[in-house]
C-alpha cells in the first residue's frame, strides 16, 4: 500500500536552552518560531503552512525525555533561501559548528550540508540550487 501523504507529520529537536535554540534557529533560517509552554514541556515551533508538503515541528525542552544528539535521527531542513550556502553562512555565528561544507548530492537531487546547532545535535540542510 502506497501512503497518500508524506510520513512524517511532526518532528521535534531537542534543546536544553530554549531562548539559545531560539536565538539560533531564527538567526540561521532567518524567520520566527512561536513558543508555546504546555504544562512541563517548552516548545518553540517552527512555521508550518498548513495542507502544504512536508511537515511542522519544533524545538523542545524537558530534562527529563529530550537530550539534544549528534546521533540518531537526521533532520533535513529546506533551505528557503533555495541555496543552503545563505543559511549555512550564518550557522557559526549563532554559535552553531559546520561538520560538511555545502556538497552536491546529485544533479536531480540538489545539495546538503551538515552541522551542530547551538544545542549539539546534528542537523542538515537541503536545496536544490
Amino acid at each position: 500500500m502506497e501512503p497518500e501523504h508524506n510520513v512524517v507529520g511532526w518532528f521535534e529537536v531537542p534543546v536544553e536552552n530554549m531562548e539559545r535554540a531560539i536565538r539560533f534557529y531564527e538567526t540561521v533560517f532567518d524567520f520566527k518560531l512561536s513558543r508555546n509552554k504546555m504544562d512541563s514541556l517548552d516548545m518553540a515551533w517552527f512555521p508550518w503552512v498548513e495542507n502544504s508538503i512536508g511537515s511542522g515541528g519544533s524545538l523542545v525542552c524537558h530534562p527529563e525525555y529530550y537530550k539534544p544528539s549528534t546521533d540518531g535521527v537526521l533532520i533535513y531542513f529546506t533551505a528557503f533561501s533555495g541555496d543552503i550556502s545563505n543559511e549555512l553562512s550564518r550557522v557559526e555565528n549563532a554559535g552553531g559548528k559546520i561538520l560538511q561544507e555545502k556538497t552536491l548530492i546529485a544533479e536531480n537531487h540538489g545539495y546538503m550540508a551538515l552541522f551542530i546547532d547551538s544545542e549539539g545535535n546534528r542537523i542538515a540542510l537541503h536545496s536544490r540550487k
